[in-house]
């Protein structure tokens, strides 16, 4: 199949939460996922395409290691969506307005390098003036420019 024709098959990530409400609010209301099924232990949240599960699990939320990726300390655990440059930016400044305290302030990295990406990783933690709450991880909101070997290509 050529880059231009492969259609990528939808996936699931399921990953743990300190609040669902919480997770309402980042995942539905900031981001903008439409929810899907739920219970009083997981909500379904259409992201992009892909079913991500936000289950109640508050003993397992949070980074405990990263890797050095172009100068940044970069959570192990963190996904994302692989966006065009202006919507990266869009979502990079709604999150920057909502007060999200962030891991990885967004910037380019590998700047005119082929695999140019623009990473913003959030904290478990969203500060805002009048509180501070636990916060789903988002841990990478997106990526920039697609490789330009082809789509999924990692060489």
């Amino acid at each position: 199949m050529s880059a231009t024709t492969t259609v990528l098959p939808p996936f699931h990530l399921a990953f743990p939460v300190h609040s669902l409400a919480a997770a309402r609010e980042f995942y539905g209301e900031l981001l903008g996922c439409p929810e899907g099924r739920s219970s009083e232990h997981w909500v379904d949240f259409n992201f992009y395409g892909h079913q991500i599960v936000a289950h109640l699990a508050p003993d397992e939320i949070g980074h405990r290691q990263t890797s050095k990726v172009d100068g940044d300390a970069v959570p192990v655990r963190h996904f994302g969506a692989v966006l065009s440059m202006e919507q990266w930016q869009a979502a990079a400044d709604k999150l920057q307005k909502a007060g999200i305290d962030f891991i990885i302030e967004p910037h380019v990295r590998f700047k005119g390098e082929v695999g140019e990406q623009g990473p913003c990783s959030s904290s478990t933690r969203r500060a805002t003036r009048s509180n501070s709450r636990r916060l789903p991880t988002c841990r990478r909101c997106s990526q920039s420019k697609t490789h330009r070997k082809g789509v999924g290509q990692l060489k």
